[in-house]
């Protein structure tokens, strides 16, 4: 599984004049927080736990970032930092911290923001072991103003420049899945004096492109780039926008996993069938994805909560492998009838109670009205209705058969295509 994303930030963004005078732009200010925030929280809500930047210009205000970042504090994610001593581009940027980089890393520009499924892609690239670097790509219907990707297959073999009239067709979306030893071996290959300037976009993609060494895979999702003024303006009204998003609430046993009853350790867990693809679809449609679940198995002494973790652990490893992800996990380890005094209490999070989907409600930018319910039970059901969430009942088979048959999801799409001011640069 990998967990660790690396964001570059260090471009001077003069496109934005006096703004970035002081301030690098992936910490320019969007609806009161920095941008950088927002890749912040993305990453970490799709489980990359460690995040590395890389910076150079204003360097200092980056590292200010790192001790004070509220998506690192809120999703629980560890934050590194890598500064360049002399300006030698992104490729450069990237050498620089090699001591610090993962076996295979994410790598995303800091001042744009793609929304894709973030392990759809890693499990993508895991897949193509072959290729240095996994690019996310976008379908626009016109890409002058960007260059565009030539994909064959899963494959790039080319790109071309910014031009007048090039038409509809896909370009770089700014996030990559790397295999450092040979991403290094090609900069190498390239530049092997490493005080030498070098772009991974205009060298190092080119480069491996002629190898057959750079995957694509072209995805939908909202992207905007705030290297403009007119599109760092959108940002303040978009961004948040597309952050609030609809959420997809899962029951665990009996729906995720067989229902073998008190289910609480790896060695007794069993996927039901459709149940990762239905995650990952949902993933892949932008909904945030919950689990809420009982766990009275705690309150009787049958195992500890600390196992409780480790399953729903084991549950991520096995998502991302299959390109899929949790947002977050609620459990209810109460009881009223419990054998552990401790845990011996009528709880409100305790289901048919809402309380779970309450929390969760309380601490993710919930679109309530496109949100649903999959439960097994009518206590599922019960707090679904009480918290204002629709609920369906799942009575077994295939899951993601029962997911497309919900009027939410089936009725959804991942947001707008781009920002139609964006501007990659």
């Amino acid at each position: 599984m990998i967990r660790q994303a690396v964001i570059l930030c260090g471009g001077q963004g003069t496109r934005l004049g006096a703004l970035t005078a002081s301030t690098p732009k992936p910490l320019l200010p969007v609806a009161g927080a920095p941008f950088l925030d927002v890749l912040v929280e993305e990453v970490g809500r799709c489980g990359f736990n460690r995040v590395l930047l890389l910076a150079g210009h204003l360097s200092q205000e980056i590292e200010a970032f790192v001790r004070s970042s509220a998506a690192a504090k809120r999703r629980s994610v560890e934050i590194d930092l890598s500064v360049e001593p002399l300006r030698a581009g992104t490729g450069g940027a990237v050498r620089f911290a090699e001591a610090k980089l993962d076996d295979v890393f994410l790598l995303m520009n800091g001042d744009s923001w793609f929304d894709v499924n973030l392990r759809s892609l890693t499990a993508f690239a895991q897949a193509r072991g072959e290729s240095a670097m996994v690019l996310a790509l976008r379908a626009m219907p016109d890409v002058s103003r960007y260059g565009a990707v030539t994909l064959a297959g899963d494959k790039i073999t080319g790109f071309r420049e910014k031009a007048q009239g090039l038409g509809a067709g896909l370009v770089n979306g700014g996030v990559y899945v790397c295999r450092k030893a040979a991403l290094f071996e090609a900069m190498e290959a390239l530049a092997p004096n490493r005080e030498m300037a070098l772009s991974l976009e205009t060298d190092v993609m080119p480069a491996l492109s002629a190898r057959g060494a750079l995957g694509g895979l072209a995805c939908d999702g909202y992207f905007l780039d705030i290297g403009l003024p007119e599109s760092y303006a959108a940002a303040q009204t978009e961004i948040p926008r597309h952050l609030r998003r609809p959420a997809a609430f899962f029951d665990r046993d009996g729906v995720l996993n067989v229902d073998l009853h008190h289910v609480g350790t790896v060695d007794r867990f069993r996927w039901v069938d459709g149940a990762i693809d239905a995650v990952r679809a949902c993933n892949d449609r932008g909904f945030l994805v919950f689990v809420v679940t009982n766990q009275a198995g705690v309150a009787k002494g049958l195992y500890e909560e600390r196992d409780v973790d480790r399953l729903h652990e084991f549950m991520q490893e096995e998502l991302a492998q299959a390109g899929g992800h949790v947002d977050d996990f609620r459990y209810c380890p109460y009881h009223i009838e419990a054998a552990r005094p401790e845990y011996r209490s009528d709880s409100p999070w305790r289901k048919p109670a809402p309380g779970m989907l309450l929390d969760l409600l309380a601490h993710w930018p919930v679109d309530v009205e496109g949100s649903f319910l999959i439960g097994d039970k009518d206590s599922d059901l019960a707090a679904a209705r009480a918290a204002g969430v629709p609920g369906y009942l799942f009575e077994g088979g295939d899951l993601r058969a029962r997911l497309d048959a919900v009027p939410q999801f089936a009725g959804s799409a991942r947001g707008e295509p781009v920002s139609p001011i964006s501007e990659k640069g």
